[in-house]
């Protein structure tokens, strides 16, 4: 059996950096945010779309849309060492719910998990969001 030259195997080893960053659940922002997400809401059965931008107004915070039983809301907010907030909008004026959650660790920024509470409701609903 031949040796694999030490130097060749180096050369086909990829960093793990080069494979995509994983960063820790606090150090994850907006721009690893950005892209499609699955929301899935506990004991409702229901699932959503959410897609989520940079926002064009405020560095370093989230835009988007959400589309759930065939409609669609705006969404604005924010994610600091590892809690995300979002607030969603019908009509692009009054907000209609607030998302609160927290990166899930060990997930890449690719998994979040909070409570869905309309506005000025007493309890809400446990979500999970899942990057696409």
């Amino acid at each position: 059996m031949k040796a694999i030259p030490f130097a060749l195997l180096l050369a086909c080893a990829v960093p793990v950096a080069a494979q995509g960053e994983c960063p820790h659940s606090s150090e994850v922002t907006a721009r690893h945010l950005f892209g499609s997400w699955r929301a899935e809401f506990a004991g409702e059965g229901q699932v959503g779309t959410l897609l989520l931008e940079k926002h064009a107004l405020y560095a370093g915070s989230l835009s988007g849309t959400l589309e759930r039983n065939g409609e669609r809301s705006k969404l604005a907010g924010d994610i600091e060492d590892g809690e995300f907030t979002l607030e969603e909008s019908a009509d692009g004026v009054r907000i209609a719910a607030a998302w609160l959650g927290e990166v899930v660790e060990g997930s890449c920024g690719r998994e979040i998990r909070g409570e869905w509470r309309r506005d000025g409701a007493a309890s809400g609903t446990a979500f999970i969001l899942r990057k696409e």
